[in-house]
């Protein structure tokens, strides 16, 4: 599950990293939560160029009678995305990009929810997988997205048995297509690797959704091992035999 996120990132950055104009102001985020909108990285079907939205995060299907069902898909199994029919659609049609610098993960100690950012090791933005729909209801018009998932690398399972997937660069183009191959797309469904993954022991202030700013990221004097590298470990098996039936 990824419940928050962050994208610090100034916008040069992002336009150069995911080859985007920005059609809105970016300012740096640091607790993005559901329901709010959040930058999308999209294909036009007539240019085949990157464009950039705000969509709001919590997939509302435009089959769906009402909009509540938003707020209970904020995520998606991508092991079940061809399967269940809120995302089965999206995942053929609707792919994006979902930058991010990082996300957060919370474990229990006693009563207090001790809060971790995850995010690369060299700092980097990335681009987690997400699928997006539109809703009309009375001339109403709502676009929203989903962030996909998949099992934890080896050292997030500590923290959770799940984590985002996360695109890579080389692989933006094929996966924003819609005239990708689905059995090509398997090679996609992965979190990013165990040696470039840094976990920190952050602030409780992140715990609060309405606080945002760098006190959300700050290091935790609760602890000495605020922030953690591992190695390499052996690769998530990879979910290439879900898509060749």
């Amino acid at each position: 599950m990824c419940g928050r996120f962050a994208l610090t990132s100034d916008e040069s950055r992002i336009c150069k990293h995911f080859r985007v104009d920005l059609r809105t102001p970016i300012t740096p985020r640091f607790n993005i939560a559901p329901s709010q909108k959040i930058l999308v990285i999209r294909l036009q079907s007539q240019t085949h160029k990157h464009v950039s939205s705000l969509l709001r995060w919590g997939l509302i299907p435009s089959w769906s009678k009402n909009q509540s069902v938003g707020t209970r898909l904020t995520n998606a199994r991508s092991e079940t995305v061809l399967t269940k029919p809120s995302f089965r659609e999206s995942f053929r049609r609707r792919r994006c990009l979902i930058p991010a610098t990082g996300f957060y993960e919370w474990t229990t100690s006693g009563k207090r929810k001790e809060p971790h950012f995850i995010r690369l090791t060299s700092n980097e933005l990335f681009g987690i997988g997400g699928l997006w729909d539109s809703w009309e209801d009375n001339d109403k018009r709502i676009e929203t997205c989903t962030i996909l998932t998949c099992d934890a690398n080896h050292v997030m399972q500590h923290l959770h048995p799940r984590m985002p997937v996360v695109i890579q660069p080389e692989r933006y183009d094929a996966w924003l297509d819609p005239a990708t191959e689905r059995t090509d797309l398997s090679q996609d469904l992965l979190p990013f690797s165990e040696e470039m993954t840094a976990i920190s022991l952050v602030s409780h202030y992140v715990n609060d959704v309405r606080h945002d700013g760098i006190r959300c990221q700050q290091q935790s004097p609760d602890t000495n091992q605020a922030q953690t590298m591992h190695n390499a470990q052996p690769p998530v098996a990879s979910q290439k035999h879900l898509f060749e039936k």
